[in-house]
C-alpha cells in the first residue's frame, strides 16, 4: 500500500519515465524534424506572406530545385543504415553531368540510350567500392574516399570546361511539368518522389530492408543470425552509386550542362540530411521519410534566406551546420538512453 502511495506522490519519478521513453521512441528524431519543417514554413507564412510565401507553386518548388538532392540522400540513407558512409555520392553527381553532356553533345547519342549507360556507370562504381570494403575489409570513409577522388578525376579527363547540352530532347524534359491545379511538379521532382516510394516500400517491406537494419544495428548478431552480410553491404552502395547517377541526371536537367565542378560537396548535403530527417549516423535505426523531412528543411532554410533577401547564402551552410550539430546530440541522448 505504502509502495502504491509513494509512486501516486512522485511526480519527478513519473516524469522521468515519460523522459525515458519519448527518448528511447525510434520516431522521435523524424516527429522534431517534421515539427521543425512545420514551424519554420509557418514562421516564413507570417513573415513574408505579403511576397508570394503562401502560394502553392512555393511549396512544390521545394520538390523542383531539391529533386535531386532527395535521390542522393535516399540512397544515401540505405548505407547509413547500415552502418556505413559514402562520401563519393557528390564526384557521382558531377560525373554523370559530364558523362551525359559528352555522350549527347559531343557523340551525338540520343538521350535515351545515354541514360542507362550512366546509371549503369553510377551503380558498377557503388559495386566496386562495396566489393572492396567487404572483401578486402577497409574503412568505408577509405574506399568511398578515393571513390570522390576517381570520380572527380574522371570529369576532368572528360573535359575541364563546361559543356553545355542545347539537344532539344534534353531541353523539352527538363522543361517538362505536370500541372496540379494551379501550381506544377517538374518530371525531375516526380522521378525522386517515385525513387523516394520505391526506397521506402524495400526498406520496410522487404528482407533487403530488414537485413540493412539487422546489420546496421548490430552486425554481431546479424552474423550469427546467419544474414547475408557481405551481399547486403555490397547491395547498399550499389543502391547509392545507382540513386547518384540517377541525381546526376535530374541535376543534368535542372542545370542542363556539365561541368567537372558541379556538385562539389553535396555528399556533405546528403549526410546532413539524412542525419537531420533521423538517420543514426551508426546505423540499424533511420527512416527514409525522415530523409524526406531532412531535405526539406534544407531547401526550406535556401527559400527563406532568399525571400529575406539580405542575408548571404552562406548563411545557409551555417544553419545546416547548427542544425546538423542538434540532432546529433538528439542522436547521442537517445542512444546513450537505450545503453542504460
Amino acid at each position: 500500500m505504502s509502495a502504491t502511495t509513494q509512486a501516486r506522490t512522485a511526480p519527478d519519478g513519473r516524469s522521468v519515465s515519460r523522459t525515458a521513453r519519448l527518448l528511447g521512441d525510434r520516431r522521435l528524431p523524424v516527429l522534431v524534424t517534421a515539427a521543425l519543417f512545420l514551424s519554420m514554413y509557418v514562421a516564413g507564412l507570417s513573415r513574408y506572406q505579403n511576397y508570394g510565401f503562401a502560394e502553392p507553386q512555393v511549396f512544390l518548388n521545394l520538390f523542383i530545385d531539391n529533386g535531386y538532392l532527395l535521390v542522393a540522400a535516399a540512397g544515401a540513407t540505405f548505407v547509413i543504415l547500415s552502418g556505413g558512409i559514402d562520401l563519393s555520392v557528390g564526384s557521382v553527381i558531377g560525373f554523370t553531368t559530364m558523362f551525359t553532356a559528352w555522350m549527347v553533345e559531343r557523340q551525338g547519342l540520343p538521350i535515351l540510350v545515354v541514360i542507362p549507360l550512366a546509371l549503369a556507370v553510377g551503380a558498377f562504381g557503388g559495386f566496386l567500392m562495396g566489393y572492396v570494403i567487404h572483401h578486402f575489409e577497409i574503412q568505408p570513409f577509405i574506399v568511398t574516399l578515393a571513390g570522390l577522388f576517381l570520380f572527380r578525376g574522371l570529369c576532368l579527363v572528360i573535359s575541364k570546361e563546361s559543356i553545355s547540352i542545347g539537344d532539344a530532347s534534353v531541353s523539352s524534359m527538363a522543361q517538362a511539368q505536370v500541372s496540379l491545379g494551379g501550381a506544377f511538379l517538374s518530371i525531375g521532382a516526380v522521378v525522386a518522389l517515385v525513387v523516394l516510394a520505391v526506397a521506402f516500400y524495400v526498406l520496410h517491406y522487404t528482407r533487403f530492408g530488414r537485413r540493412v537494419y539487422a546489420i546496421g544495428g548490430n552486425e554481431q548478431s546479424a552474423m550469427l543470425m546467419g544474414l547475408p552480410q557481405g551481399g547486403t553491404k555490397i547491395a547498399v552502395y550499389t543502391v547509392s552509386g545507382f540513386c547518384s547517377a540517377l541525381a546526376g541526371l535530374l541535376f543534368t536537367l535542372y542545370i542542363q550542362s556539365g561541368d567537372p565542378l558541379h556538385a562539389t560537396g553535396m555528399e556533405l548535403d546528403a549526410i546532413a540530411a539524412v542525419v537531420i530527417g533521423g538517420t543514426l549516423l551508426t546505423g540499424g535505426s533511420g527512416y527514409v521519410v525522415g530523409t524526406l523531412f531532412g531535405v526539406l528543411v534544407l531547401g526550406l532554410i535556401k527559400s527563406l534566406i532568399q525571400f529575406e533577401g539580405t542575408l548571404s547564402s552562406w548563411w545557409t551552410k551555417i544553419a545546416t551546420g547548427v542544425l546538423l550539430c542538434a540532432f546529433i546530440l538528439i542522436q547521442r541522448a537517445m542512444t546513450a538512453r537505450r545503453r542504460t
